[in-house]
């Protein structure tokens, strides 16, 4: 049973850029699918459109069953509490401790007060421990976010997806400003967290052997469209030399 449903989005920005023009993509429970693509080929626009960050001109996204594209103001920010969104630029805020940039995934679960107050249920921040532990970064619950490596900005980032308790995952480019190692530590963790927990992942990669060693499926892009998906193991170079106009 698929956990996300795109059918036929398109977005053209401001000034006549046809970002997407017709995309369609299926992701099913506990699935990991790597969406892959030369830069400028629309994987990033699929993301934000997904959860409405940018709102798509036409076509219909559907969580759970759940159409997220016909959802109203209050509808949607209820919505997005099930789709944990994790960014390339991470955006943590800075002067905040790890512990609260993790905490800040359940303001969407709070009251007003103490969202502005900082102040939440000890429930949740026992929670936030625990993810901590689970993305290794528990020693350095109140360090500053300023005061990380990009590897560990990335897996705060993570945390705060993850205590949301989303139904989905949308990750884009989480490796391209990490070095190799760090970026096979990070795509491990996702994919662990993924199959432990049983969460589907929807993540845009830019590095093709991590997208092929870690994906259980790959839907490429190129010029705004889906050009090709299939299982990772059958993505040979022939296949990736058409995707990527054997630029790879």
């Amino acid at each position: 049973m698929e956990a996300l449903v795109v059918e036929n989005l398109k977005k053209t920005y401001p000034g006549g850029e046809e970002a997407v023009k017709g995309v369609s993509i299926k992701v099913d429970k506990k699935e990991f699918v790597g969406l892959i693509g030369l830069s400028g080929s629309g994987k990033s626009t699929v993301l934000r459109c997904i959860n409405r960050l940018v709102e798509p001109d036409s076509g219909k996204v559907f969580l759970d069953g759940v159409e997220i594209t016909s959802l109203g103001k209050k509808q949607l920010k209820r919505a997005r509490r099930d789709m944990g969104m994790i960014f390339q630029e991470f955006n943590l805020v800075e002067r905040l401790t790890v512990i609260q940039n993790i905490l800040s995934g359940r303001l969407g679960y709070t009251s007003w007060w103490r969202s502005v107050l900082r102040k939440f249920p000890e429930s949740d921040v026992g929670r936030a421990v625990e993810i901590s532990e689970v993305v290794g970064m528990r020693p350095y619950l109140y360090k500053r976010a300023d005061e990380l490596s990009g590897g560990q900005r990335q897996r705060v980032g993570i945390a705060r997806a993850l205590i949301q308790d989303p139904k989905l995952l949308l990750v884009d480019e989480p490796t391209s400003s990490l070095d190799p190692a760090i970026g096979h530590d990070v795509m491990n963790e996702f994919h662990q967290i993924s199959k432990e927990l049983g969460v589907p992942v929807l993540i845009s990669i830019h590095d093709v052997n991590l997208a092929l060693e870690y994906s259980d499926r790959i839907v490429a892009m190129r010029d705004g469209l889906v050009v090709s998906e299939g299982r990772a193991d059958e993505f040979d170079k022939r296949r990736l030399g058409e995707v990527y106009r054997y630029k790879i």
